[in-house]
């Protein structure tokens, strides 16, 4: 979790230059994590080239190619005839970022499994595609054990879908989608009180003094103690009554009535950081302990023990109109509550350190202000195996609600995972050769799978047909898209920025419908 340190030198600063637009959306920090890491692409493929295509362009530190088979006639429109397909792809890979390591191996998955399966734990993850199932299972029962995170993809004629198999993510960065300025204003610290009581309401200051002024006037009015209000005829009446004070040309009463919805109830724990602090990872801490959860733990005390409740305030203030000297001013005194707030919180995680005998640098004051910012946003997302949703499962029952699957996507997660499995009892493609005896061999397979997993259902001959006319082909726009989604779950994997899907994702190209379905 420690971010590395912000590049300086001018290669770098050219670095940071060619991936601006990207480094906005996840920040020096984050393309610092990107460019750290090394994934290994597992079968060449289209949707698998598609996927590291979307990684190398950013700058992923390095990837490595592993499949055994070499270039046929079907594939010349993307390699060369005769030369390994692991060299010819890392090869045409490479060449779309020269700053990416590139390297290859002329090895099967099965051979890499089979004879040094520690090969993938020096990987920070790996993504896989189109796979047969007994291939997969063991690709991601061995990962599993290295917890190291996988994605697999599948992209088979109209149809497509991406499964991320991790053991436990955690994420700072959630970026949420409707942020909440965390302003405090209902229940001031000292220095906001000081500089609030002390400033005159003039159409110079920012809103926030106006709105304060106002809501010192509600909170007397409240027999129950309540600081803020909290339904909506309660803030349409603190609306109206700054309306009444308001004077032509007042920008910052304009904005103060606005923001009556938004700018209270913020900074108390939210039910999913509660969660973190009950985990017990974060209760009993120990010297293989992520230092997500060690930060955790003194975030916790913090709250707690020091804080009346409150998480720490992020110091970041919203856009308004106001002189240039009043909002500044208002700004530092925020930055210098943060700067304090986030000095506690660093002091707590080294004193865990120091408990659990870890060096000190393992937790760096900028990370842990980072995590204070964010800590209202904090995620922790613990997966399951992908071999779990072959044996009998109640996750499973829930997605079966009538006898026949159909009309719903759904339906394709199990006819892609019948695929697979007449990939490893038939040894071939169904519908490769013999369209009309592939369909009943692969009707069977499904039949005698879908009862292996205790699911009393049937899947529709028409989808059963669709799959073998496909014969095992990629269309490229349909594994242009999956492989482009799947690059983007990577990232968000390997940066711990944004929420990455939990955990399968369906898409069906026919209708341009997709479904997230957690198994």
């Amino acid at each position: 979790m420690s971010s590395p340190a912000p590049p300086k030198s001018p290669e770098l600063s050219d670095k940071s230059k060619k991936y601006d637009r990207q480094i906005r959306l996840w920040g020096d920090h984050g393309q610092a994590f990107l460019e750290a890491a090394t994934i290994c692409l597992v079968n060449v493929t289209a949707v698998g080239c598609e996927a590291a295509k979307g990684l190398i362009l950013p700058g992923i530190g390095g990837f490595t190619v592993a499949d055994g088979s070499t270039v046929k006639e079907e594939d010349l429109g993307n390699n060369y005839l005769g030369k390994s397909k692991a060299l010819a792809c890392k090869q045409l890979l490479q060449e779309l970022n020269t700053d990416v390591n590139g390297d290859y191996v002329d090895e099967s998955v099965d051979y890499i499994l089979a004879n040094r399966p520690n090969f993938f734990d020096s990987f920070d993850l790996v993504i896989a595609s189109n796979l047969n199932e007994q291939s997969l299972l063991q690709l991601a029962n061995r990962l599993w054990e290295s917890n190291v995170p996988l994605v697999y993809c599948r992209s088979l004629g109209m149809l497509g879908s991406i499964r991320l198999q991790l053991k436990e993510h955690c994420i700072v960065e959630a970026h949420p989608d409707n942020r909440q300025f965390d302003l405090r204003l209902e229940q001031p610290f000292h220095a906001l009180r000081e500089h609030l009581e002390a400033t005159e309401v003039t159409s110079k200051m920012p809103w926030l003094v106006v709105l304060y002024k106002f809501i010192k006037i509600w909170q007397k009015e409240q027999e129950d103690g309540r600081l803020a209000p909290s339904n909506y005829k309660e803030k349409t009446n603190l609306r109206e009554a700054i309306r009444a004070e308001m004077k032509k040309d007042e920008e910052n009463y304009e904005e103060a009535m606005k923001a009556v919805n938004t700018s209270f109830g913020a900074g108390l724990v939210p039910s999913s950081l509660k969660a973190i602090f009950e985990d017990d990872a974060c209760e009993q801490l120990h010297k293989k302990s992520d230092i997500f959860w060690i930060m955790a733990k003194a975030l916790k005390h913090f709250v707690v023990e020091e804080n009346k409740g409150y998480l720490p305030l992020p110091g970041v203030l919203p856009d308004m109109t106001a002189s240039t000297d009043s909002y500044i001013t208002l700004q530092h005194i925020y930055r210098q509550q943060a700067l304090h707030d986030a000095d506690q919180v660093y002091h707590k995680c080294q004193h865990y350190l120091k408990q659990l005998s870890l060096p000190a640098d393992s937790i760096d004051e900028r990370t842990v202000r980072l995590l204070c910012r964010e800590a209202a946003g904090m995620f922790v997302l613990r997966g399951t195996r992908i071999a779990d949703e072959y044996e009998k499962n109640c996750r499973l029952l829930p997605l079966v609600e009538e006898n026949e699957l159909q009309g719903t996507l759904t339906v394709y997660n199990f006819a892609l995972r019948a695929y697979e499995r007449f990939l490893s009892e038939c040894g071939s493609i169904p519908g490769e050769c013999a369209v009309e005896q592939d369909i009943g061999r692969l009707k069977s397979i499904t039949s005698k799978m879908l009862n292996d997993l205790g699911l009393h259902a049937t899947i529709s001959d028409d989808v059963l047909h669709e799959i073998c006319r496909y014969g095992g082909a990629e269309l490229h726009a349909v594994s242009a898209f999956i492989g482009g989604c799947a690059a983007q779950e990577v990232i968000k994997i390997i940066t711990k920025q944004y929420k990455p899907i939990d955990n399968t994702f369906i898409y069906n190209a026919i209708s341009t419908e997709s479904v997230t379905l957690k198994l």
